[in-house]
């Protein structure tokens, strides 16, 4: 019992249910984008539901739709969640520089006394 407490209580359990949430909220808002985006092709290319085109008598249409709906959403994801996130990684979240490796250290104090050895 004492382990299943544990597994409870541990911090990636909880981060996890509160991804899930705030990914269950935010799948919410991308369909409702998708919606929007949908409805403008829909008034281009005169309906937004391809279900009935079937060209041939071949029942492509659900494909379609499935098609360029995975394409609004994927678009929307990029450019409305994965640029915005990545212009604000990099200019608040700047990584501190590496710390030298040995080597860089090494080629340093070469240089330096290549330097010191042509002064004298």
């Amino acid at each position: 019992m004492a382990g299943f407490k544990k597994f409870l209580i541990q911090g990636n359990l909880v981060a996890l249910a509160v991804a899930f949430v705030i990914a269950t909220a935010f799948a919410g808002v991308v369909t409702a984008l998708v919606t929007i985006i949908m409805d403008l092709v829909g008034k281009i290319g005169g309906t937004p539901n391809f279900s009935g085109y079937t060209p041939g008598g071949v029942h492509v249409g659900a494909f379609l739709t499935a098609l360029i709906g995975f394409i609004v959403i994927a678009a929307v994801v990029y450019f409305f969640v994965v640029k915005p996130y990545e212009a604000f990684k990099e200019r608040y979240m700047k990584e501190p520089d590496a710390d030298p490796t040995e080597v860089d250290v090494l080629t340093e104090i070469r240089d330096e006394l290549r330097r010191n050895n042509g002064r004298a």
